[in-house]
């Protein structure tokens, strides 16, 4: 049986921990979106400072005008991922780009975490290449947050679109990640985790999926976590789990389907309170609640994917996203940096192989077919 790993006491810092690695460029918005999040979150944080990433000459403006220059460092890097670029040509063709810079500075720890709003393909095959998988991960995942009825606001849910295929093996590591993950960026001490399926009935969904049940719920105990089973769709939003644990295509509909439903609750309730003079009234009236609704489901507030099962962390925000979303994904980072995380997670997953032949072994089955990530 293999020894836990924990997760949860606090590691050894470094001098970056308090600097985070931001790509201004590759965001729909331009750097000066990017730059003006970077301002606002700086003003919030007022031990954090940043590297900001890409041309010299045009991101020197943009700081000095919010008046930030006394906190970031700008590294110069002229050439820019595309959203369209295909993640093979970045690999070949990105050393110079701003993407490649803000990783590189993770990578030799000038920073804690980096933050890029580029291109998602080409920024997770970047990361993989630089910084490397940790070792028992196979594939890495994206980690979302879900608005929910938690006391803590959030679930988390993975593999939000990092890699559209995911066996038994890939579920129990993003369970151990996902669980990790819930503990150190929402406090959770023992997260409630679930597998996503078409019911929660034990002979529903793919073969895959009920062996991964069982992984799952054998290796519970020893990675520190409540298995709660089956979960579905409508239970994505609830109380009744903390972590959900799909693949990454079913993971990535449903983030967008839930950001595109978010977005029109939010426009067809602007529309019925603006129709006539006396929904006008009622809005004003009842304008605190309808802010704090308002706010309860932008999907700014949730913005930032952190990659999983990477050597150090990366945190992936919207292409789309505006200062309030980069602002943010920023904070996400900060809170991440300052607990150490990548240092955690590295000290859970190490173990995955283990976990999976542990618990192959407790439910019978066929523990050869484990990977090492190696």
């Amino acid at each position: 049986m293999t020894t836990p790993q924990t997760d949860t006491a606090p590691t050894q810092g470094h001098a970056a921990s308090h600097v985070l690695s931001v790509d201004a460029m590759g965001g729909d918005k331009g750097p000066a979106t990017v730059v003006a999040g970077l301002a606002k979150f700086l003003g919030k944080q007022s031990a954090a400072s940043a590297i900001l990433h890409g041309p010299k000459q045009e991101l020197i403006p943009l700081v000095d005008k919010h008046g930030i220059a006394e906190r970031v460092t700008i590294h110069d890097a002229t050439d820019v991922v595309m959203m369209t670029d295909k993640p093979s040509h970045v690999l070949r063709h990105g050393k110079n780009t701003s993407m490649w810079s803000a990783i590189e500075a993770v990578r030799n720890r000038e920073a804690a975490v980096a933050v890029s709003c580029g291109n998602t393909g080409g920024l997770m095959a970047m990361s993989m290449l630089r910084l490397r998988k940790a070792e028992g991960v196979n594939r890495p995942a994206i980690a979302c947050l879900w608005p929910s009825r938690n006391p803590s606001g959030f679930n988390v849910m993975l593999d939000a679109g990092a890699d559209i295929r995911a066996d038994q093996d890939d579920l129990l590591t993003y369970a151990l990640m996902g669980a990790s993950y819930a503990r150190n960026g929402l406090d959770i001490a023992r997260p409630r985790v679930g597998l996503l399926n078409v019911g929660t009935e034990e002979h529903k969904g793919r073969a895959e999926l009920k062996v991964a049940h069982e992984l799952i719920g054998n290796a519970a105990i020893i990675g520190d976590f409540e298995y709660v089973g089956f979960v579905e769709g409508g239970d994505l939003p609830s109380n009744k789990v903390d972590v959900i644990v799909t693949d990454g295509f079913t993971g990535n509909v449903a983030l967008k389907t839930g950001e595109g439903t978010a977005t029109l609750i939010s426009e067809l309730l602007r529309g019925a309170l603006m129709k006539n003079p006396w929904s006008m009234l009622g809005a004003l009236l009842a304008g605190g609640s309808l802010r704090s609704l308002r706010k309860r489901i932008d999907p700014r507030r949730v913005n930032g994917g952190v990659f999983l099962g990477l050597n150090q962390t990366v945190i992936k925000s919207h292409g789309s996203a505006d200062e309030t979303g980069v602002a943010a994904a920023l904070h996400l980072a900060y809170r991440l940096a300052q607990s150490g995380f990548s240092d955690k997670l590295a000290a859970r997953v190490a173990s995955a192989a283990s976990l999976a032949q542990d618990a192959s072994t407790a439910s019978g089955t066929d523990g050869s077919k484990i990977k090492t990530g190696k």
